[in-house]
């Protein structure tokens, strides 16, 4: 039988189209901006936005344009630095700058500094986004607080791309190109090498995490990003184990069970902060009705369980059957709490609510990088919750849903900002939402 394959024409590779002013490629000189959302900064040339990575606002630099797909802007990289700002520093990581690793974005930036830059991107996209005043005391105050252990090998989890010799790395910024790598220095060191000091011939790509008690796993995804095989290494053994399926983690002065590839937050000490961040907001008291949505493996719901007593009601609801059945044995000793299976949508939402009975007192999400949504956070502001406490990996997308909110009837009470993902342009937020006449 002959091979189907044969004859066949390869279809080149698809090219991006420059449908802006012809620029890709091109060099010049700006003066550099504002930081704005996605860890680039904002410059100005012949009439045109220009976005400009590896900069910081102050800074004249030479850039060369990457990227020039729209009539009103392009993305540049900045490839010269002709006038310094005082924040910036040598990399740590020989990976990082232009044209290579796009996996941080701020290494050339001292960490208080990254802090700040941080804390005016989630301004600015309150106001822009949000509608909310610059001048609001809740804006104007805003601050993005460090978490203990530094800018440096934080990252417990993390996915490397392989190429197509089976040698690992990560990808450029906005391409598919790998940088083959022999070390990422914001990865926990012994996960890094579990990826990085091996050949993966034939996958697509590794995860890796490893869990509070040592416990490496890696993770074999073929080009389609299907799980290939796992295994397990206990950080000083030689040998790997067969992988348990559930990973331990430590916060909330308490022991957790997650599901092996589960969500759980990068930073060691992501998830204690915002544990203390979302308990302190909620001030949940005995008797009352906490639904927790985007629940994961219980963490919130599971903290905040106590304070509602045997006479309260905790239910947390997660879609994925893995972090279900986590969450069922996380809080299988709090009477109180229950694991409900189910898409966090407007029609889910809606049945769900039906089902509830009571209105809940205290509503905690943690939705994806996408966010809730208008429809979904509309929903909860009809409950009339006391409090909803808005955990958020995007300031754009909390932006948007504090507009649904306010729309509905609530106002931005507080706001914190953590520092969770040190060299990126990364920031994790928790927002306390009230009613408008509390």
């Amino acid at each position: 039988m002959a091979d189907p394959r044969r004859g066949r024409r390869r279809r080149p590779a698809r090219i991006p189209e420059d449908r802006g002013g012809g620029w890709t490629g091109r060099e010049f000189e700006v003066a550099v901006g504002p930081v704005a959302h996605g860890g680039h900064c904002v410059a100005r040339h012949e009439g045109r936005v220009v976005f400009v990575r590896h900069t910081l606002p102050g800074e004249r630099v030479r850039v060369r344009v990457t990227e020039d797909r729209h009539p009103g802007f392009c993305r540049a990289d900045a490839v010269e630095v002709l006038e310094a700002a005082p924040a910036r520093v040598e990399r740590p990581c020989p990976y990082s700058g232009p044209g290579k690793c796009g996996g941080c974005d701020w290494q050339h930036v001292r960490p208080a500094e990254q802090h700040r830059l941080k804390a005016a991107v989630v301004r600015e996209q309150l106001v822009r986004l949000g509608g909310l005043d610059a001048d609001d005391p809740v804006v104007a105050g805003l601050t993005v607080q460090d978490l203990p252990g530094g800018a440096l090998r934080w990252r417990s989890r993390a996915r490397f791309a392989v190429d197509r010799t089976g040698a690992p790395g990560l990808r450029r910024h906005r391409s598919h190109d790998v940088v083959v790598l022999d070390d990422c220095p914001i990865t926990v060191e012994p996960a890094a090498q579990a990826v990085l000091t091996r050949r993966w011939p034939g996958a697509g790509a590794v995860d890796v995490s490893i869990d509070s008690a040592g416990a490496v796993t890696t993770t074999r995804l073929d080009r389609r990003g299907r799980p290939q095989h796992s295994e397990v290494r206990q950080v000083g053994e030689e040998l790997p184990r067969e992988p348990a399926g559930r990973a331990e983690r430590r916060a909330g002065g308490r022991d957790w069970e997650v599901e092996g590839t589960g969500f759980w937050q990068v930073h060691p000490a992501a998830a204690d902060a915002l544990v203390t961040a979302v308990s302190g907001f909620a001030d949940v008291r005995t008797g009352e009705t906490v639904l927790d949505l985007y629940a994961g493996a219980g963490l919130f719901g599971g903290a905040l369980a106590p304070a509602a007593g045997e006479e309260g009601r905790v239910v947390c609801v997660e879609s994925d059957p893995g972090a279900c059945a986590a969450a069922d044995a996380n809080l299988a000793h709090l009477p109180q709490a229950e694991v409900w299976q189910g898409e966090v949508d407007a029609d889910g939402l809606a049945e769900l609510l039906a089902e509830l009975g009571p209105a809940p007192d205290v509503v905690v999400l943690d939705p994806p990088r996408a966010g809730a949504g208008k429809a979904v956070s509309r929903l909860l502001a009809g409950t009339g919750a006391r409090a909803v406490v808005y955990v958020a990996c995007d300031p754009a997308a909390l932006g948007r849903d504090v507009a649904a909110f306010t729309g509905a009837g609530y106002r931005l009470a507080d706001v914190r900002g953590f520092d969770a993902f040190p060299m990126t342009a990364h920031v994790e937020c928790v927002a306390l939402l009230v009613r408008a006449d509390s």
